[in-house]
């Protein structure tokens, strides 16, 4: 069967091979797309936020912990779903993940039912998280063409300023402001300030 007719990928990050075997050798019987790695320091360098995906996940590793790499993963804004594999001593850490985001937690020994319908939860899941953060890289991408004054300009026009008011608080003529506007939505791709609004708010258009 091709990759592309593939139920989606899953990422498991465990530093036991026996689990990453067991793991790989279920969920491709189950026909989804599996990639294994020993360490999350392995995971990092090579994850790609662009493909539609979710995250299975120790705890409990050597060298960076399934909690760190969560938490790189939170400050990278990754749309990735997340599980935890835990030992029973790791449950109130586990409760812990959920309060930042993740998804589940399972237990070792864990059902091979259990598990596999929680990972096509995640990948359902993963589908809009990833819709979500391919928007909102766009904006930032439009966003990050405007210079300071321009996005001084932007912040004022989505407060309701007039062009009269923005000119005042930043010291420059009405003249300079219709300019840094044009600009920005020229930058923006904006028709309207209706659009420029949108964009400026991360709202779908």
């Amino acid at each position: 069967m091709s990759l592309m007719t593939k139920k989606g990928t899953v990422y498991v990050v465990d530093d036991d091979e026996a689990v990453r075997d067991s793991l790989q050798w279920l969920l491709e019987g189950k026909d989804f797309r599996v990639r294994c790695f020993d360490s999350a320091e392995s995971f990092l360098s090579r994850y790609d936020p662009r493909e539609v995906a979710c995250l299975i996940v120790d705890i409990r590793m050597g060298g960076m912990t399934g909690l760190e790499l969560q938490d790189r993963l939170l400050e990278r804004r990754s749309p990735l779903p997340i599980v935890f594999i835990t030992g029973h001593g790791d449950v109130p850490m586990a409760v812990d993940t959920m309060k930042k985001g993740a998804m589940d937690f399972i237990q070792k020994p864990f059902k091979e039912e259990e598990l596999v319908g929680l990972v096509e939860r995640m990948l359902e899941h993963a589908k809009g998280a990833f819709s979500e953060y391919q928007q909102a890289a766009s904006r930032d991408a439009l966003l990050s063409k405007l210079t300071s004054r321009e996005a001084q300009v932007l912040e004022r026009i989505v407060a309701g300023r007039l062009n009269k008011q923005i000119a005042d608080d930043l010291g420059i003529s009405i003249k300079t402001v219709e300019a840094h506007r044009a600009n920005i939505m020229e930058k923006l791709n904006a028709n309207t300030v209706a659009d420029l609004l949108k964009i400026a708010l991360g709202q779908k258009a």
